[in-house]
Formats: C-alpha cells, sequence, structure tokens
C-alpha cells in the first residue's frame, strides 16, 4: 500500500526548492502585472467594466495555475540536508569539543 501512495504522497507535499520559490515569486509577480494591464487595455479599448473584470480573473486563473502546482521545474536544483548520522570527511561532527555523530 505504501508504493501506491508514495507518488501520491509526493505529489501533494508540494516540495520546491529555493530556485524554484525565487521562480514562482518572478512568474507570478510578472504574469500579474501582464494580466493587469492587458485587462485595462481591453477595457479601456471596449468601454466594458466586465470585460475588464472578467480578463482580470482569467489572467490571475492562470497565473495560479502556473504558480501554485508543485511543477517539476520548481524542484530541479534540491537541497541536500545533512543527516544526523553523516560523517563530514570521514570524521563525526564536533560542538564545542562533543562529537556529536
Amino acid at each position: 500500500m505504501d508504493n501506491i501512495l508514495a507518488p501520491l504522497q509526493d505529489a501533494f507535499e508540494g516540495q520546491i526548492d529555493f530556485h524554484g520559490q525565487r521562480l514562482a515569486e518572478l512568474l507570478s509577480t510578472v504574469l500579474l502585472i501582464i494580466s493587469g494591464a492587458l485587462s485595462f487595455l481591453i477595457g479601456y479599448i471596449y468601454k466594458d467594466i466586465h470585460l475588464t473584470l472578467w480578463t482580470g480573473l482569467g489572467g490571475t486563473l492562470f497565473t495560479a495555475l502556473v504558480v501554485v502546482p508543485p511543477w517539476p521545474i520548481y524542484n530541479r536544483n534540491p537541497e541536500v540536508w545533512f543527516g544526523g548520522k553523516a560523517k563530514v570527511g570521514g570524521v563525526g561532527v564536533v560542538v564545542d569539543g562533543v562529537k556529536v555523530a
């Protein structure tokens, strides 16, 4: 059962790395600015506030679709975390003269 649930759990955990967070923030900012400018121009040209709001809503939903799911592009540079039993250079970790690991 764990073999079946593991891929689903990985998909829903939403793990992204620090570079992926930066990319997601940049994409959300750029896409929302473009969406706002485009909806303003469309509303100004057609003189229709409803069209402006629907265009802005569509751009916001598109931005959410691009940024919110943990796409694989956001996890290209995962961090290697130091485990408790890992050794650095064959020597245990020493903190204040006391060997920790």
